[in-house]
């Protein structure tokens, strides 16, 4: 019965207003990469899906988005979760998946391994929400690209060690590339794929 309640439990009191809510303000830190932003509404998702995380699947994915999740997530109630709050089939296969989720901690695949998109339609491509351990304090990177004024430094704590090698090679392919959705707990920072990210010297 425990595992059930997960199941129907933990999604927007008001759908349809928090939906919003989180969709503007995912829209703004897709205008302003870089920028952290506390989500006004969150979930609670099985664990190990984080509340963010949460609050961006019942957000973004429905009926005809196809979701990735990665294993640990794949093992939890977090599938049935998904399918019920949304109706988001899951699939195994990564370049299928028009969104992908991994907790905190899990394993980050190389981003060419999902879909990419083509030239004639680059929005036909998976969209990266990856869990870390915080948004602030870790290792710099100079974010420079449109929506940015200059250049503005990001520092996500527990991404993985290759993270600034797969951005790069997924900027290289522009207008294809996956964009990316970091989360922890309640707060986003965005980075389309028009973002270039450089190691910033100590």
């Amino acid at each position: 019965m425990a595992a059930q309640s997960q199941i129907y439990a933990g999604a927007f009191a008001d759908p349809v207003f928090q939906a919003q809510s989180v969709f503007r303000t995912l829209m703004d830190g897709f205008a302003r990469p870089g920028t952290i932003t506390s989500l006004a509404a969150t979930a609670s998702p099985p664990l190990p899906l984080g509340k963010a995380s949460g609050a961006v699947a019942l957000t973004l994915c429905d009926h005809d988005t196809p979701v990735w999740l990665s294993l640990a997530l794949t093992k939890s109630a977090v599938p049935q979760w998904i399918a019920f709050h949304t109706g988001a089939p899951v699939t195994e296969t990564k370049d299928d998946a028009r969104f992908a989720f991994i907790e905190k901690g899990g394993a980050v695949p190389s981003f060419d391994q999902f879909a990419l998109g083509t030239q004639e339609y680059p929005d036909r491509s998976t969209t990266l929400v990856i869990e870390v351990e915080a948004l602030t304090g870790g290792s710099k990177l100079i974010a420079k690209g449109p929506g940015i004024k200059d250049e503005t430094i990001v520092a996500p704590q527990g991404l993985p060690d290759p993270f600034l090698d797969f951005w790069t090679d997924n900027r290289a392919i522009f207008p294809r590339g996956i964009d990316l959705i970091l989360t922890a707990g309640d707060a986003v920072l965005c980075l389309p794929r028009t973002t270039k990210l450089s190691a910033r010297e100590a």
